[in-house]
């Protein structure tokens, strides 16, 4: 399959749609490419499609900050208008506007 466009941009605060969770897209594979050994371990009959977007998120719950590496099916628009609290994410990205963060420099042309 060959993925010409993705659901979400980078800098957009998404949430997963079965658990407690929320990121923003840091980086995107237009399909899986992580561990065989990650793979294995999502149980078999959880286990999204290979062949679509998955998305590298700066994630947090209600307590921890983590990376998430999650298909594009699991996620959904986070419309709560709350920044994140990760540390990392005033790192990576600018300003919040709401719905995203502004994209770094080394992102733009």
């Amino acid at each position: 399959m060959n993925i010409t466009s993705t659901q979400f941009a980078i800098g957009q605060v998404v949430r997963h749609r079965d658990f407690p969770f929320r990121g923003v897209v840091v980086d995107v594979d237009p399909e899986y490419s992580s561990s065989e050994e990650w793979w294995q371990s999502i149980p078999e009959d959880e286990r999204p499609p290979r062949d679509q977007p998955f998305y590298h998120l700066l994630a947090e719950n209600g307590s921890a900050a983590y990376h998430a590496y999650v298909s594009e099916q699991a996620l959904l628009v986070d419309d709560s208008g709350e920044p994140l609290h990760n540390p990392e994410v005033e790192e990576v990205f600018g300003e919040f506007r709401g719905d995203h963060y502004d994209l770094p420099n080394s992102y733009r042309n």
